[in-house]
């Protein structure tokens, strides 16, 4: 095929690929595709689109002609879109002198962007738009085709040891040019007041056709680098997140919040609909899209850390060192920093409070840690002791403080209110609590602090400088302002920039903080509370089942109550995780804060630990009124969480409560009109009989009472005079009509016909029996105890 006929049919050809963006054309779903599953498709895909396979040739190919492919503005991420339509021009410089007014009769505003582009765009949107189709089995998003094709793409133009591989040219006699300047096509203004110069200078330093090979070799690192990031990333705009931080902002939508939720809900103010309206965008991110994009942040670490140890000559560094040297000195504050801060932001605030979230955390965590990222190997060593983090990583802590101190703090807010006794959100608590407790971290962290809250005065003719310096966009080429060397002034830049000049910073190891993690350790002991009686519980359970355990009949009390948990599904194991990852996360938690002993008992005393008579249930924390117990808001807490329960029992009339499942209906019923007949007759003669002091009056009062009912233990919330109930004397006949009962009656017949003894002397037999067990059990028990059976 000819260029002209390749340039036509390669938009659809990508769009078959990827998608369509509007998620009607599946394309070759590349997110469910797997080699387990799809060996050949996999395989084939992989190498179709590999860096240096034919669909990137014909990339480079149409490259070198110069050809443009239109993009609708309209699918590009929310903040994007609505700077673009408003004739505001985003702030990254891939949008630059590409934004074109539609043709006469189109519809929309375009992006007109060359093939590599256009290629990139629409394999980076495809993880957004393409919705993952229904399948019969399990898709690890690791290890689908477009995972694999992400980590490819990032190895080959973003690499950690060499240089970018130079594109296959059909040509042996040129490069392949990166794109050349172009007017504007529609006036715009910029984001801000300081980017308007910027666009000039990215005009101005726009490599052209005939640019050296060094600027080819980073343009299109910086072009993959700033789709990936607007494409993922770029969702939430700084803009309205500095706004939604302002309390009367958050007092507008709280109040709309409220009219929604209101049965009465008429028109909100039209300010809180603006407010909220703007600041929830439709986008949602995804497990699989956090994975990717935490593939990204791994990675950056990596290409960043491989950057080459700085001549020890200022002018040596100058002549020598090459743009992707540059590229990797400032390619985290520059281009990832601001966006994955409010995307984190968006995640911790938004996402539910369910395990799913491990994926944000995790993400997050490898974000904290470049130097799980860098080079060199830690010593091995034969005790596996934490390593120390360097104090060369300082200068990255201090930069990026708030994705330390004030996120932290985000997910102290997400561990309140979740359920600890889970095993995956014990594991979450466990994750953050290890990786801060690293040796030297926190006071790092701290020392980040103490900077950003040095006085103004102590460093001069500082109200004269930005606080723009981590967020300056435009390419990569343009001019750079120069270095602010003054460590407290770019903790203050990081700051102000991300958060506004108006922010009020929380100290992660101030007092109000402090106070959070003394409740989270004060969860974590009510959680392991739990554990522990959830275990021991199951381990009685388990060692009080019987033979009748086979006929699908429980021991369990007509009187009981239900005590199930998730736990009880995962088995001990898991029950034993729990409390080993929340103890280790008290202690790491205790080693970040400085938590003294003195102060964990004290917080373990007013955690109510003391256990019941019982040995084990503890109810939720409430106070004694004149109505019986009424629940404080720790008890509603505690009951909400999961952490504790009141045991809820049946305490009316024995006789009277619903017929259990497993008991025969009718029989409950002939039975119950018998005990009433035999109750009624003979009232008078048992309540003489169980008046006598003698053996015949124990023996009596032993098989015709139940002080069970006065004796109640305090299981649930309940009016007090409720417990002074008493039925006196009576004859309960319900136990016959137990299944339990009767199959241990039918067995018991069926084992004395082997000894050929008849149904009558068997009961005959039966009734002794019985007798003799009354007669002990009257000469030995101390106090009285309920009948049942």
């Amino acid at each position: 095929l000819s260029l002209k006929e390749l340039h036509g049919i390669f938009p659809w050809l990508v769009e078959n690929i990827f998608g369509s963006l509007d998620g009607i054309i599946v394309g070759w779903n590349l997110r469910c595709l797997q080699g387990r599953t799809n060996p050949t498709e996999y395989s084939v895909a992989l190498d179709f689109l590999d860096p240096s396979g034919p669909m990137m040739k014909l990339v480079y190919k149409l490259q070198a002609e110069e050809y443009r492919y239109d993009f609708p503005v309209s699918y590009l991420p929310g903040p994007v879109k609505a700077s673009i339509q408003e004739h505001v021009l985003p702030e990254c410089s891939l949008y630059y002198n590409k934004v074109q007014f539609p043709s006469s009769g189109g519809l929309g505003l375009n992006l007109a962007l060359n093939p590599f582009e256009y290629y990139m765009f629409y394999f980076a949107i495809s993880l957004i738009t393409q919705k993952s189709s229904p399948v019969t089995h399990h898709v690890s998003p690791s290890n689908s085709a477009y995972f694999i094709l992400v980590d490819t793409y990032l190895k080959c133009f973003l690499p950690t040891e060499g240089s970018v591989l130079p594109p296959p040219s059909s040509n042996p006699g040129g490069p392949i040019p990166s794109p050349a300047p172009r007017s504007p096509a529609v006036p715009f203004t910029s984001y801000g007041m300081h980017h308007t110069s910027l666009l000039k200078r990215h005009i101005a330093h726009q490599p052209s056709v005939n640019a050296d090979p060094a600027s080819q070799e980073i343009w299109r690192s910086e072009t993959l680098l700033q789709i990936f990031v607007e494409m993922w990333l770029h969702h939430y705009s700084l803009e309205m997140y500095q706004k939604m931080q302002s309390p009367h902002v958050k007092l507008e939508v709280l109040h709309y919040r409220l009219s929604i939720s209101s049965k009465h809900h008429g028109s909100p103010a039209q300010s809180s609909y603006q407010a909220l309206h703007a600041y929830q965008e439709s986008f949602k991110p995804t497990e699989e899209h956090v994975l990717v994009v935490r593939l990204l942040v791994k990675h950056l670490h990596a290409f960043s850390n491989s950057l080459k140890p700085e001549p020890l000559s200022p002018s040596a560094h100058s002549h020598t060192a090459s743009p992707l040297e540059e590229f990797k000195r400032v390619v985290i504050p520059r281009f990832v920093q601001e966006k994955l801060y409010i995307f984190l932001q968006h995640c911790f605030g938004h996402w539910p409070l369910d395990a799913s979230f491990r994926a944000v955390l995790e993400m997050w965590l490898s974000y904290l840690q470049p130097w799980r990222y860098a080079p060199e190997k830690p010593p091995q060593s034969t005790e596996p002791l934490p390593r120390s983090v360097s104090e060369k990583w300082a200068a990255f802590i201090q930069e990026n403080l708030l994705m330390y101190t004030k996120l932290f703090v985000g997910f102290l807010n997400r561990a309140l209110r979740t359920d600890l006794v889970s095993p995956k959100n014990a594991l979450m608590v466990f994750r953050v609590a290890k990786v801060f407790a690293q040796p030297n971290l926190a006071e790092m962290i701290l020392k980040g602090e103490q900077l950003f809250l040095e006085p103004e005065l102590v460093i001069p003719h500082r109200h004269h400088r930005l606080f723009m310096t981590p967020t300056l966009g435009g390419s990569f080429l343009s001019s750079w302002p120069p270095t602010i060397t003054d460590a407290s002034f770019k903790v203050k830049s990081h700051v102000y920039s991300l958060e506004g000049q108006e922010f009020q910073y929380k100290q992660m190891f101030g007092t109000e903080v402090r106070n959070l993690v003394l409740k989270l350790a004060q969860l974590i002991c009510q959680a392991q509370q739990t554990a522990k009686s959830i275990s021991d519980h199951s381990a009685e359970t388990l060692a009080s089942h019987s033979f009748f355990s086979w006929f699908r009949f429980t021991p369990s009390e007509m009187n009981g109550s239900y005590t199930g948990n998730d736990l009880d599904e995962i088995g001990q194991d898991s029950i034993k995780k729990t409390d080993e990852y929340l103890e280790k996360a008290l202690e790491y938690l205790c080693q970040i804060f400085k938590l003294n002993e003195a102060q964990l008992t004290q917080m373990m005393m007013k955690c109510g630990t003391a256990q019941d008579e019982n040995g084990k249930k503890q109810l939720p924390d409430c106070i004694e009124s004149e109505d019986g117990l009424v629940l404080t808001p720790l008890g509603r807490y505690q009951i909400i969480n999961g952490l504790r329960r009141f045991e809820v029992q049946y305490q009316g009339d024995t006789e009277l409560q619903p017929i259990r499942s497993y008991e025969n209906a009718t029989l409950v019923r002939l039975l119950f009109r018998l005990s009433s007949v035999l109750n009624e007759r003979f009232a008078d003669q048992m309540d003489v009989l169980c008046s006598r002091e003698d053996f015949i009056g124990r023996l009596c009062r032993y098989h015709l009472t139940n002080p069970h009912l006065i004796q109640k233990m305090r299981y649930s919330p309940m009016v007090n005079d409720r417990t002074s109930q008493n039925w006196g004397p009576r004859i309960s006949l319900r136990f016959l009509a137990s299944y339990r009962t009767l199959i241990s009656l039918l067995m018991i017949y069926f084992i004395a016909s082997w000894f050929y003894i008849g149904p009558v002397g068997c009961t005959f037999i039966i009734l002794i029996g019985y007798f003799l067990y009354a007669v002990i059990m009257t000469f030995f028990c101390e106090r009285w105890k309920p009948h049942e059976h």
